[in-house]
């Protein structure tokens, strides 16, 4: 039953934000609440604001860009770490003769 209801909001956010397949499905992924997206609906009075389809792929691209970045410093302290563990290692082998 919960499964429905939370599928119709879906539906009705599809409808009244004028989404497609591709920008809902990068707003489910990011964890966005339907009833969010019906409430940042720009009323004629937002001109300032963008639609909702526009929003969710900014903020998406936004997401991926600080992912990537934060993937590539994960990465970069992997190597470093094993540089240190290796250069140890070395100066270990070194005292011991």
């Amino acid at each position: 039953m919960a499964a429905n209801s939370k599928e119709a909001e879906w539906a009705e956010a599809k409808k009244k934000c004028k989404l497609n397949v591709e920008t809902l499905k990068m707003a489910r992924e990011m964890g966005l609440n339907p009833r969010s997206l019906i409430k940042n609906i720009p009323n004629k009075s937002e001109q300032w604001k963008a639609p909702v389809s526009d929003w969710i792929k900014e903020m998406y691209e936004e997401r991926q860009i600080k992912a990537s970045k934060k993937k590539v410093l994960k990465e970069k302290k992997e190597i470093d770490s094993k540089e240190l563990y290796l250069e140890s290692d070395k100066a270990e082998a070194k005292n011991k003769y």
